[in-house]
């Protein structure tokens, strides 16, 4: 087992007000990794101290063998972290291809401020952004603007773009949230299938789809971890039951 991010006691406080209060959390290589919990739970907090969005008060925060507590949030990214938000953070006013061409470009730092150089002189770019586009079902919507597309589309061009980066670990923070009916198994079959070459660490209030892609499941609660397993570990506890499957089942 080999274990690509490692939280021990972590903690984020605001005065005597914990959001995240002792966690201790492993996330294998390899794996899609589900944080579920109800609202104020902390899963939201848990995933800004480890992008670096906020800075942890307490705790430790490991990645890929290497400490992140004292890493701005872009230095994160630049060693493998790529994060979408739960809300959508595209350019609306360009293509639905461009989009994923300026975050294949952006992988290459500074270097992709060189504005002396021609667009298509970048051809991995267009051709990763047609790639993708492929793989996202989004390749007859190549040329139509970033705006334009559904809420379901768009919430699956930015895991689109969060790919383009190549990550080490994706991180989904509700990918779900607002979509119809019709889009939710296009980003579940969308995840289940970035899966098999990424790790992701995804934040989800569909149980059933939590259920179906996870391999391992986090249970938060004001701060804490309360119950972590297998799928089916997580949905024999009788906390769980109660809690959250009863209702969100």
């Amino acid at each position: 087992m080999s274990i690509l991010l490692e939280t021990k006691d972590l903690a984020l406080a605001y005065g005597a007000f914990h959001a995240v209060n002792g966690v201790n959390l492993k996330v294998e290589a390899g794996t899609i990794h589900t944080i579920i919990g109800p609202n104020g739970a902390g899963k939201t907090s848990l995933f800004h101290c480890l992008t670096g969005e906020r800075q942890a008060t307490a705790g430790a925060i490991h990645f890929d063998g290497q400490n992140l507590m004292r890493k701005p949030a872009h230095a994160r990214v630049g060693l493998g972290m790529a994060r979408s938000f739960q809300l959508t953070s595209l350019f609306q006013n360009l293509s639905v291809r461009e989009n994923l061409r300026l975050a294949a470009q952006g992988r290459d730092g500074a270097r992709a401020l060189n504005f002396w150089r021609r667009v298509d002189s970048k051809r991995e770019h267009l051709e990763m952004a047609d790639q993708i586009l492929e793989r996202l079902q989004l390749t007859a919507r190549a040329d139509t603007l970033a705006g334009e597309l559904s809420h379901g589309q768009q919430r699956v061009l930015e895991v689109g773009m969060s790919i383009c980066s190549k990550p080490k670990l994706l991180m989904l923070d509700e990918p779900t949230s607002g979509m119809g009916i019709d889009d939710i198994p296009i980003m579940t079959q969308l995840i289940s299938d970035l899966g098999r070459d990424h790790t992701v660490l995804l934040i989800e209030h569909n149980m059933s789809i939590v259920m179906s892609i996870s391999q391992r499941i986090t249970v938060m609660s004001h701060g804490q971890i309360l119950v972590e397993g297998t799928p089916q570990f997580v949905r024999a506890d009788e906390r769980v039951r109660t809690a959250y499957l009863g209702e969100a089942a």
